[in-house]
């Protein structure tokens, strides 16, 4: 049974208690079976019959479950480089997209690319990705915008989980914005949406979540609430993007559809907070779109203050996110959002595996659950936010195996 000793000390992040309790254990060690934890505890309690075979070391350092991006757009073709410059001139979110950049100059982009592409710049992320300790990915499609390239990319998601490590999670947000082709039929298109894209996705069982945008731009509350009761009926769990550039009552929305999460959140209100608290919605805080957007970042602090569980992603996508480096989200949940650095680790944990809806099997390390685990070369959690580096990480477990 292989075993990893030597851990200076252990941040198992159950689900119990506050954002902020990540239940440490020092001197600890870990004992699997396969891809399956079998034991966890103090390294002075090894059970007898755990043969230690092979024997791993952390080197005295410490270790944190496996990291999950819990929001991501994996898969895009091209880039907006042109576009950062052109916010730091003072440009605007909605100002470049009407000019015809943004969303839609992405999904020019990734319509345009082979399915060899999308998979050559999925893998070349996700090994980066693993590298600084991500295990999990939640990836959204939403940049082809037409029913062959939206079931494209949710296709070539479903041929990742094959072909690389890190369990991937599909959400299908074709709810992104109205493609140009529908400008003036938009419910044509919310119609394609619902009566013909979410049945195929349900049938090729493509995506696990269905995702909308709520956003002047985007889409309505209406349109929203229609687009999710298909998904619904089809199986599909809900997710939002709201309140991130208005506060569209978002919150509020999360709450009544019953969503799993709801992302964003820069610009919601108080009574949003508290119908997400009452609802048991999980708030995805997103530091690098506030960040790369310059918009007042969401306030952390006051969420967890009304109940609401936060988890942090990157928001990974080509405009207003361009970074896959989960820690370094992590740290600046910790200096915008006010998040302290233990709330941080359990929202990329624990509370991540919950906006995922797989917090039975990963986001913590227990006993039956997924040997996901990740060795970090720091003194301390407070540390590791405080006195940030490229990359701390330097062993990476997925499924009990180590990863090169």
């Amino acid at each position: 049974m292989p075993i990893l000793t030597d851990i200076s000390t252990l941040y198992t992040c159950k689900l119990d208690g506050k954002q902020g309790d990540i239940h440490p254990i020092t001197d600890a060690a870990i004992a699997w079976e396969n891809e399956t934890i079998e034991w966890v505890g103090s390294a002075s309690e090894i059970p007898v019959d755990v043969d230690a075979d092979p024997h791993f070391s952390a080197d005295g350092q410490v270790v944190v479950p496996g990291l999950i991006d819990c929001h991501t757009h994996l898969g895009f073709g091209g880039w907006r480089e042109d576009e950062f410059e052109q916010r730091i001139k003072g440009a605007g979110y909605l100002e470049i997209a009407e000019a015809g950049g943004g969303i839609q100059k992405t999904m020019r982009q990734t319509r345009g690319a082979t399915n060899e592409d999308l998979t050559i710049h999925c893998l070349g992320v996700l090994e980066e990705m693993v590298a600084l300790g991500v295990t999990t990915v939640e990836c959204k499609s939403g940049y082809g915008l037409s029913e062959e390239a939206e079931l494209r990319m949710l296709r070539i998601y479903k041929s990742l989980k094959e072909l690389q490590p890190v369990r991937l999670v599909s959400t299908f947000l074709g709810a992104h914005v109205i493609p140009p082709e529908f400008s003036d039929d938009r419910a044509g298109y919310v119609s394609l949406l619902c009566d013909t894209l979410i049945p195929k996705i349900q049938t090729d069982e493509l995506a696990a979540f269905c995702d909308v945008f709520v956003e002047k731009g985007a889409f309505s509350v209406d349109e929203a609430e229609r687009i999710h009761r298909s998904a619904q009926d089809a199986g599909m769990k809900s997710k939002l993007h709201v309140d991130q550039l208005s506060d569209g009552e978002g919150g509020e929305l999360a709450a009544r559809v019953g969503a799993t999460s709801a992302d964003h959140l820069e610009c919601t209100s108080s009574a949003g907070m508290n119908a997400m608290a009452d609802a048991g919605v999980i708030g995805v805080c997103l530091p690098f779109a506030s960040l790369y957007l310059n918009q007042k970042p969401m306030s952390g602090r006051a969420f967890i203050d009304a109940g609401v569980r936060l988890a942090v992603a990157t928001d990974f996508n080509p405009g207003s996110a361009p970074s896959y480096h989960l820690p370094l989200a992590m740290m600046l949940a910790c200096t915008k959002s006010r998040f302290t650095p233990a709330e941080a680790l359990k929202g990329a944990t624990i509370h991540a595996a919950l906006a995922l809806d797989l917090a039975d099997s990963v986001g913590s390390i227990e006993e039956e659950k997924r040997a996901d685990f990740v060795v970090l070369d720091v003194s301390d959690v407070n540390h590791w936010m405080y006195h940030f580096r490229s990359n701390a990480c330097t062993q990476t477990f997925i499924g009990g195996i180590l990863q090169d």
